[in-house]
């Protein structure tokens, strides 16, 4: 698929339509002056009728972003060193060593800057040193002038191509800016729906619990931490032990210590003997969709599980096993459309952000496993 045009693109490439037009005029005011000493005229006046064609041509087709790529930019530079390399013959050998210049003069330097726009300075270095080597080819003598002028054409391409660069980084940046701006003000409009609703009650709920015995006591315990936990969300940090004790200030955790508080008499963990490094927002994000995949074993499948790490070098897949009824066919769907996310969001939506995958194996009365396989750098 092409890639979208790039807006800070756009005067670049209306900058190499005013150059070859510029060029191609000069071109044909040199025609004019020299006409007498060519050795053959009319030759040359067929030549810049080509070139008017192609410099007409070029300037209707680059300025389409799905017509910049390989056919187009191999055909402009094919046609321009064809005309350098006609430049003996309907010039003359006689008319080019008394000073007469070559037919393309500046003009050759367009698919170079094309090259240089659309690929950066390596794709401009390339052509400038096919069209500066079928320049020299011309020449039965190569003086000091000769290399000035693919010192200046090499200089182009490699300026060029670097504004163009410089230009898409910038441009690459700004739409990264401008999705920050919106996803904080999409966070900003749902906290603020979220304080009016959701932790007013999750609030009320922790007060008024707080000093009831039993199952409503650990109700209002339960309320008063998923409230920090939320406001903390969307406040934009995490929220100290959301998925484990305090994690080190390093770039890399060990999946296992996070795992491991998941452990108990009804959950068996296995894990390899050695650390499972991944970086802290990875393992965080692992960890909290492995919890809540027990948490749905606790609630439907009586609560008896297995945990299974396997680091796979590239990858590390986590598999919770249970023993439970099983999923009927149909139901995470119509789980997803009643509004409860548990599966397709605190399990498949994480594990997809990371670019991982999760594979669910149910069958009826047989029990459930799921297998989150996450690539060890993350997305």
């Amino acid at each position: 698929m092409p890639s979208p045009p790039r807006g800070f693109e756009v005067p670049l490439w209306r900058a190499l339509t005013v150059f070859r037009l510029a060029s191609l005029a000069y071109v044909c005011a040199l025609a004019v002056r020299d006409a007498d000493r060519y050795a053959h005229p009319v030759a040359v006046g067929a030549l810049i009728l080509v070139m008017i064609a192609w410099t007409a041509a070029t300037s209707v087709a680059y300025a389409r972003p799905s017509w910049r790529r390989w056919p187009l930019l191999l055909t402009d530079l094919g046609v321009v060193m064809a005309v350098v390399l006609s430049t003996p013959w309907v010039v003359g050998r006689e008319a080019l060593a008394s000073g007469v210049p070559t037919l393309g003069v500046a003009w050759m330097a367009g698919p170079v800057l094309a090259w240089a726009v659309s690929g950066g300075r390596r794709r401009g270095t390339v052509a400038a040193l096919l069209v500066a080597g079928a320049d020299l080819a011309t020449r039965e003598r190569i003086g000091q002038s000769s290399f000035t002028g693919v010192i200046l054409m090499l200089l182009a391409g490699v300026v060029v191509g670097h504004v163009a660069r410089l230009a898409a980084d910038a441009e690459e940046r700004l739409q990264r800016a401008v999705e920050l701006e919106a996803a904080t003000r999409e966070r900003e409009r749902l906290a603020r729906g979220i304080h009016d609703s959701v932790l007013q009650v999750l609030a009320l709920v922790q007060r008024r619990g707080a000093d009831l015995p039993g199952e409503a006591g650990e109700l209002a315990r339960l309320a008063g931490e998923q409230e920090a936990a939320l406001r903390a969300l969307i406040a934009g940090s995490a929220p100290a032990g959301a998925v484990g004790p305090d994690l080190p200030d390093t770039d890399a955790v060990d999946l296992r210590a996070l795992l491991g508080r998941y452990a108990s008499t009804a959950v068996s963990l296995s894990a390899p003997a050695t650390p499972v490094p991944l970086p802290r927002q990875v393992a965080r994000e692992v960890a909290a969709a492995t919890g809540a995949a027990l948490d749905n074993v606790g609630r439907h499948a009586g609560g008896r599980a297995w945990v299974l790490v396997e680091d796979e070098g590239e990858t590390v897949t986590v598999s919770i096993r249970d023993e439970g009824p099983g999923i009927p066919d149909g139901r995470l769907d119509e789980a997803a459309a009643q509004g409860r996310l548990g599966v397709s969001q605190s399990i498949q939506g994480r594990v997809a952000d990371l670019g991982g995958t999760v594979r669910i194996i149910s069958a009826p009365e047989a029990g459930t496993e799921i297998e989150l396989t996450v690539p060890r750098a993350g997305r």
